[in-house]
């Protein structure tokens, strides 16, 4: 040891008279290792924060790793969003912290399934990239499904998804982005925040509208500020990285990318309920996804004996769709993770706009299928064309109701058809915007529409109910007259409440009221809308006869009978 410590003592410092390079070496030496060690630091440190160590060496986390692989953040390092990007220092401490992870993997006291519960805020990290005061525009969306018959039937949700953003600055600030543009406070009384009983929303003169669940007997006087949760990114995206796909969805998706191929038949019944099935193991599950082969061979041998490959290949990828999906031994599936995004199979958005969140004027946040997108239009294969009806004139006054997709049923009249196809009304045929299968066809576990305490607050709003018959042809309401009839009482009147009525009703728009005769002669806001024998400069007239189509807009029949009544001197017997 002795003879050691000299010869490192004459290394490091060699006799006077030495050569320069024996004097140079040992610095030489130490900067070499201290490079190294620097390079070395830097290639761990990368691969420390490298997504292929998070999801396969420091945790015990397939389920996460897997859907993260085919997420839309795949290129996107899982640091970027669990530790955020800052200088190096502060990204160092905020590792440290993350030790606990390390400890929980070494003696395995994770707890399945494995959920994050302390996520850097969203502006750290989704608002790096997303910047939302950026104006996302609206898009259409087309949502493939298979119907569960023999055929597989395709259908097609055409609609118009109202992505919106921006800020109010620009004037725009509209659609789903609203909610991160304007700041909007929540309770959550679950970790998970699946249960909100209280929202509340900031105007921009800093007033307040506070909704509270009507089932929740909650005073908002008694909530405690700090337990308040500013809504962001998260709050709706909780699953934007890593989600798993509900069976209905990977098997219409896998379809219609013809990797199961649509001529199997049953396959999209038998795929989902092979998948649903509650299997102990992933070993037992792709045994009894394999049995589906049996159930060809029983129920369609000849489909089966000419076509052996496709049912093969199905059967795989019914396999890969359950083990990316389903861990057994992490308790993860489908269903083991809320996603806040939709509101199928999770409440998602129907957290808040139920239908039952209730302010001290009575009026829910609303509640309506064309709020976030468009009325969805459900078209099947033998459709060639589909319509998406996009609303452009003014609204009428019981569509402002924020309660009003809890009356739209209740007050269902003549005036509906004025603007939609009422035929088979309530139905499911999707022959009209009435009888749409993906309104009244589907459940809506989470809305709010059956709530003890709405019956009540409901039916102290509805309008009164008016005495014709809703029809799918405006023709249909217009009565026919004669000349000696050709009055407000008999002709006129119900005609212009049947086609204007919902707009110039009791404190209609601009304040013309065309339901009584008095009302009418009276006029509105830009006067007088009738001039009793004269026709031709009838504000009326002029509107109806324009080139550009009013919103209420009369038939060339039902505008004669009007100017012909405008000229007998506007009788109203």
């Amino acid at each position: 040891m002795k003879k050691f410590r000299s010869a490192l003592k004459r290394f490091f410092f060699p006799p006077e008279g030495s050569p320069l390079w024996l004097r140079i070496l040992p610095y030489a030496i130490l900067g070499v290792i201290t490079l190294v060690i620097i390079i070395s630091g830097v290639y761990v440190w990368d691969y420390t924060n490298s997504s292929v160590f998070c999801g396969t060496a420091c945790h015990t986390m397939p389920p996460e790793y897997t859907s993260y692989l085919q997420s839309p953040h795949a290129r996107i390092q899982c640091v970027e969003c669990h530790i955020g990007r800052d200088v190096i220092s502060v990204r160092v401490t905020r590792k440290a912290g993350d030790i606990k992870h390390i400890l929980a993997t070494i003696f395995k006291t994770y707890e399945y399934p494995i959920r994050a519960y302390d996520l850097r805020p969203s502006q750290f990290t989704c608002e790096r990239c997303h910047f939302p005061e950026k104006f996302s525009d609206d898009s259409l969306r087309d949502i493939k499904h298979f119907t569960s018959d023999q055929v597989n039937t395709p259908v097609d949700i055409f609609l118009i998804l109202k992505t919106g953003g921006g800020s109010k600055r620009q004037g725009l600030g509209r659609g789903i982005h609203w909610h991160i543009e304007n700041k909007v406070y929540f309770l959550a009384t679950d970790p998970l925040q699946q249960s909100i009983p209280f929202i509340r929303v900031v105007e921009d003169d800093g007033s307040t509208t506070e909704y509270v669940d009507i089932n929740a007997n909650l005073d908002p006087k008694t909530i405690d500020e700090k337990q308040l949760v500013q809504m962001d990114c998260i709050t709706c995206h909780n699953r934007i990285t890593h989600l798993v796909m509900q069976p209905e969805d990977s098997v219409d998706q896998l379809l219609s990318n013809n990797l199961i191929s649509p001529s199997i038949p049953e396959i999209r019944n038998e795929a989902v309920e092979v998948l649903r099935q509650p299997y102990a193991t992933t070993q037992e599950a792709i045994k009894g996804i394999a049995n589906l082969e049996s159930y060809y061979t029983q129920n369609y041998p000849d489909f089966l004996a000419q076509n052996t490959d496709l049912v093969q290949q199905a059967i795989k990828e019914i396999q890969d769709i359950y083990t990316q999906s389903v861990f057994p031994e992490q308790k993860s599936d489908w269903n083991s993770h809320t996603n806040n995004v939709g509101h199928t199979y999770f409440p998602g958005c129907y957290r808040c706009h139920d239908g039952k969140h209730i302010n001290t004027q009575g009026e829910a946040i609303r509640l309506e299928c064309n709020l976030c997108h468009s009325i969805p239009v459900v078209a099947s294969p033998n459709q060639l064309v589909a319509n998406i009806e996009i609303p452009r004139g003014p609204e009428p006054q019981t569509h402002k109701n924020p309660n009003w997709i809890n009356l739209h049923h209740n007050a269902f009249d003549v005036n509906c058809s004025n603007c939609h196809n009422t035929a088979d009304a309530g139905g499911t045929s999707n022959t009209s915007f009435c009888s749409n299968s993906a309104c009244h066809g589907t459940v809506f576990q989470f809305a709010g529409f059956d709530a003890p305490g709405m019956r009540e607050l409901l039916q102290s709003q509805l309008p009164p109910t008016p005495t014709p018959s809703p029809t799918s042809t405006p023709n249909a309401s217009t009565p026919t007259a004669s000349p000696n009839t050709l009055n407000y009482d008999a002709v006129i009147g119900p005609m212009l409440t049947g086609r204007c009525g919902s707009c110039h009703g009791a404190s209609g728009i601009k304040g013309l009221n065309v339901t009584t005769y008095a009302s009418l002669l009276k006029g509105g806001q830009d006067g007088p809308v009738i001039i009793p024998g004269d026709p031709q400069n009838s504000l009326l007239v002029k509107m109806q006869s324009g080139a550009q189509p009013h919103f209420g807009q009369l038939t060339p029949d039902e505008l004669t009978q009007v100017i012909q009544w405008i000229t007998s001197g506007t009788p109203e017997k």
